[in-house]
């Protein structure tokens, strides 16, 4: 009798070897589903950055006025007649 359940214990370790510890064990599952979640929020920040630039690119080529804008700010071109005013920061007190 203590042979049998010395070998019904040693068969059920080594059928559970495989599930707990092993290549597709539960904690490899575990790991590769964070993982997963990880990946998906890192896909939405993409998706979203992806459709910002989508949505900028349909503006430069329909309108005129996202090129002004970017003209304006990036290159601070003015209209013919419009004055421009630049306003800078004080000077830190700390340079001297």
């Amino acid at each position: 009798m203590r042979w049998l359940t010395v070998t019904l214990i040693t068969l059920l370790v080594a059928l559970q070897w495989p599930l707990w510890l092993g290549k597709g064990s539960w904690f490899r599952v575990w790991q590769l589903d964070r993982q997963l979640q990880q990946q998906r929020v890192v896909n939405q920040q993409l998706i979203a950055r992806n459709a910002a630039l989508d949505a900028e690119v349909r503006d430069l080529k329909q309108g005129t006025d996202a090129i002004e804008e970017r003209a304006r700010n990036e290159l601070g071109m003015v209209r013919n007649g419009e004055v421009f005013f630049q306003l800078l920061a004080p000077a830190s007190a700390n340079r001297q």
